[in-house]
């Protein structure tokens, strides 16, 4: 073997080396590893009035089960919010005669909206975002809709299963 090949071989190794080690930790980004014991599948969650008895207009909050520790998987998203995500709370909402489930985060950046009572709208309390029943911005800064929630109805009038993960801690 000659200098010139040991050389090349050694730089080579060294380069290598050093790619690795800048892109190793970014792959953690692209390849989320779970934790052990989370497992996906629907979560039971009581109502306190049926579905079909909820009046139009009419939004009642949920809140993901403590025990075990529970979250909802959003649907979709856009905003702060992305499909996958993950919403310890969220809003059934009966408006125009049909039931939408949306994560209780805001589109903008995250924070907890609220029912406001006297405009029938979804508002943040952080930086005034305003959405409508349908989910849709009213008023920004938020600029995408709240993000919905697989669910469906559960084997009683008043339980809904929706779409979510029992965390593993």
């Amino acid at each position: 073997m000659t200098r010139r090949t040991f050389l090349g071989w050694w730089l080579a190794s060294l380069m290598t080396a050093t790619v690795v080690t800048a892109v190793a930790p970014i792959l953690v980004f692209f390849w989320p590893a779970r934790p052990k014991g989370q497992k996906e599948g629907p979560i039971m969650v009581g109502l306190q009035t049926p579905i079909d008895q909820l009046q139009d207009g009419s939004v009642t909050q949920i809140l993901a089960p403590t025990s075990p520790n529970s979250a909802f998987i959003m649907a979709d998203g856009g905003g702060d919010n992305a499909k996958g995500e993950l919403a310890f709370g969220a809003f059934v909402v009966k408006d125009q005669g049909k039931v939408t489930v949306f994560a209780q985060n805001c589109s903008h950046l995250g924070c907890s909206v609220a029912f406001n009572t006297d405009a029938k709208t979804l508002d943040c309390p952080c930086h005034g975002s305003r959405f409508r029943l349908d989910g849709s911005v009213l008023h920004g800064p938020a600029a995408a809709p709240l993000s919905h929630l697989t669910w469906k109805q559960g084997p009683k009038p008043n339980e809904l299963e929706v779409e979510g993960i029992v965390l593993g801690f």
